[in-house]
């Protein structure tokens, strides 16, 4: 009985126990479960939405290549594959890899997960692992750190995401986002990183590197890793595919490696802000995975790398900042867009110096001679190449040239073609500076928005600020025929920018390029043959005052091109002009453009009518006239000059200087004899005679449009009579100035 009470009384204590180690077990459970989920966080949405790659915009280029990719991301945002079309191969070699029962867990495989840990201690050390393809998504969306909770976590989040989607949709994910050396993310990424090919253009031997890459990609990389332990693991992937019957060596030929540096990224982020702007923000709700623009990878990299070292070369000048624009005139479509900068300390190095407004000097000239043109003038119209001054502000201002020469009668073509300063002035006398203004905005200088005496006469010579988009566009209008447009920027229809309005007339446009693509209307200034191209090109140079800005135009065909160097700081550069500067890169853009296009001349009008002319004095040639003479194009209507200077004996005559309220220094520390001021008339020939009456009294009669008049203290009124052959050609009202 006592042997009795005694067993139960053990039994008793065993059953307590038991029941307590079971209770205890429970009890851990529900806290191993509760923890679990804690830790696990509330289920994953979209694969798409965790990775950040919902509603991503990949930006390519005409020919599809990416402009907007970046890898510093997190994730892979643009070079997705759909599962159907990576190789079938490459997803068996993965799963091979990776997780050969892939489509056979839910998530978690404890059969790996043993054989694994048997495998683990008989070797002494890891050498392998048992993640699952599922494990490694979630360890790529909620990084952890690498214990064995969070492995414990990641499998319950695997099951729970395999619940939520398909198989197919987490390998997909997978082999987009799966880490990869120098932070490349998915199979795309390293296959362009390694090959420079898509995952389908790779053979077995490569795709199979692929596969294994993944498991140690620092260490295993292709291209400063342990190549022999790269070739080990890849050997033994092959032996448990050749296993498994999924690939046969003798029939498959295995290739070798055929490595290929990626070309370098594009730099082409000024130009997607502008694409940003002109495409406005996205509409909420919309989703659209790539948009092509007209930019031309392969040429932006190319002029980068040529405006680049034309930058190089000109560092001992102190030229910072440059840009270059190319546009296909002939579609409007934008092909290239370069910033450049002489290295990190270069000023403004963020700024887009495409859009910056700068002076564009003699860079603006052909569109004054087109007004003049337009107005009645011809090629052959004789403009006075002479010293010019006129009022500014309260003083005087001296125009001349950029050579310090003056030429004397010169024809509009070789005032426009050597860029010279005073027949400009002269020419936008003739125009009328309003009106001209007037026909620059129409040409799409918006930037010009000030009133017309602020610029004055100088807006004959560029000195309003523009951008290089601005005058590249007003450039093409010319090389168009005369029809101006908005450049554009998107591949697909963009109607209100592709919209061409005429502007200058198409005979007008003809014979401004045919002026600015001949040798011989710049050979008084520009006697070398650096302005002279290979195919007929129509090419114009600018430099602003103190050399702040140096500018290379050209059109030809079909390609328009705009060169600018300077700083953005305002500096001015050591004596670099648009000739020393930006030519060497428009010849150069050119020299590539035309690779792209059968060279063709420039389009010239079949209506414009050709005559000779005497090349000095731009008259009509008639048989026994003893002169050089040269063929001549003409608008319409306007037959050459009969006489010389005919031209500009029909002019106006107007005082140019004194200027009314024109305040003059009288200085005591000179003798009287030596102070004089001269009187001077526009529209006036030599051989005409003017009365000069100051202050009432008498009139002083002398030959030609100047009078050196000796100074005298005090405020004084001018008026001046002219006449011509014996008649009174213009009378001249009084006008008043100071000398103190």
């Amino acid at each position: 009985m006592k042997r009795l009470r005694n067993f139960l009384k053990h039994q008793r204590a065993a059953l307590r126990v038991g029941l307590a180690a079971v209770l205890a077990i429970l009890a851990a459970a529900a806290i191993l479960a509760l923890s679990t989920r804690a830790a696990m966080g509330p289920p994953p949405g979209s694969l798409d939405r965790l990775s950040g790659t919902a509603r991503r915009l990949e930006i390519v280029d005409r020919n599809g290549v990416p402009l907007n990719v970046s890898y510093i991301n997190d994730w892979n945002l643009h070079a997705r594959t759909p599962l159907h079309e990576v190789p079938e191969f490459l997803i068996t070699a993965f799963l091979h890899a990776e997780d050969a029962r892939f489509f056979h867990h839910s998530g978690q495989d404890w059969r790996a997960r043993l054989a694994a840990v048997w495998q683990n201690l008989r070797a002494g050390r890891a050498v392998r692992g048992a993640s699952t393809i599922t494990e490694q998504v979630i360890r790529m969306l909620r990084p952890r750190p690498r214990t064995l909770w969070s492995r414990w976590v990641e499998g319950w989040e695997a099951r729970r995401l395999e619940r939520l989607h398909p198989k197919r949709q987490i390998l997909e994910f997978y082999l987009n986002q799966v880490p990869y050396a120098a932070n490349r993310r998915g199979v795309a990424q390293a296959a362009r990183y390694y090959f420079d090919r898509d995952p389908g253009a790779l053979n077995p031997h490569e795709m199979l590197a692929l596969a294994v890459l993944a498991r140690a990609p620092s260490r295993l990389d292709l291209w400063r890793g342990d190549r022999r332990a790269l070739d080990r693991s890849i050997e033994q992937l092959a032996a448990r595919l050749e296993d498994a019957g999924e690939f046969h060596p003798k029939r498959e030929p295995f290739g070798e490696f055929d490595l290929q540096h990626p070309p370098e990224p594009v730099n082409a982020a000024h130009f997607l802000r502008f694409v940003g702007e002109r495409r406005g923000p996205e509409p909420d709700g919309g989703r659209e995975a790539r948009l092509r623009v007209t930019l031309d990878a392969g040429l932006q990299a190319h002029f980068q790398a040529l405006l680049n070292r034309r930058l190089d070369a000109l560092a001992h000048r102190d030229v910072g900042n440059a840009a270059l624009l190319a546009a296909d005139h002939t579609s409007g479509e934008i092909l290239a867009w370069v910033v450049g900068e002489a290295g990190e300390a270069a000023p403004g190095r963020l700024i887009d110096s495409v859009r910056s407004l700068r002076q564009p000097g003699s860079a603006l000239k052909p569109f004054l001679y087109a007004l003049g043109l337009e107005k009645g003038w011809t090629a052959a119209t004789l403009i006075k190449d002479a010293p010019v001054v006129d009022m500014v502000g309260m003083g005087l201002h001296s125009y001349r040239n950029y050579s310090g020469v003056f030429h004397g009668p010169i024809t509009l073509r070789q005032a426009l073609g050597n860029s010279l300063n005073t027949p400009a002035v002269r020419t936008i006398a003739f125009t009328g500076q309003g009106e001209y203004l007037d026909y620059l905005q129409q040409l799409g200088f918006g930037a010009l928005t000030r009133k017309t005496d602020h610029y004055g006469p100088g807006l004959a010579l560029g000195n309003g600020e523009v951008s290089l988009l601005e005058l590249t566009q007003a450039y093409a209008a010319l090389a168009n025929r005369g029809r101006y447009r908005e450049f554009s920027a998107l591949a697909e229809s963009e109607a209100p920018w592709r919209q061409a309005r005429p502007v200058v007339s198409p005979e007008v446009a003809s014979l401004i390029a045919n002026i600015l693509s001949d040798p011989y209307s710049r050979q008084l200034e520009f006697a070398g043959g650096l302005l002279n191209f290979p195919a007929q090109t129509a090419v114009k140079t600018g430099t602003s005052s103190d050399y702040r800005d140096s500018w290379a135009m050209g059109f030809n065909k079909r390609f328009v091109v705009g060169v600018w160097m300077g700083n953005l700081d305002q500096r001015p550069m050591r004596g670099v002009t648009g000739s020393i500067g930006p030519a060497m890169v428009l010849r150069a853009a050119f020299s590539r453009l035309e690779r792209r296009a059968e060279s063709a001349p420039l389009w010239l009008s079949p209506r414009l009518a050709r005559h000779e002319i005497c090349a000095a004095t731009g008259v009509a040639w008639r048989e026994g006239m003893n002169c050089a003479r040269r063929p001549e194009y003409f608008v319409p209507g306007s037959a050459p000059a009969q006489a010389p200077g005919a031209s500009q004996r029909a002019r106006a005559v107007a005082l140019v200087q004194p200027a009314e309220g024109l305040l003059l220094a009288y200085d005591p520390r000179v003798p009287p004899e030596y102070q004089a001021f001269d009187f001077v008339l526009r529209g006036v020939d030599e051989d005409d005679q003017v009365d000069w009456r100051i202050d009432g009294a008498a009139p002083l009669r002398r030959d030609g449009p100047r009078y050196a008049w000796q100074l005298e203290r005090g405020e004084h009124r001018l008026s001046a009579t002219v006449f011509r052959d014996g008649r009174i050609l213009a009378e001249l009202r009084e006008t008043r100035f100071i000398v103190r």
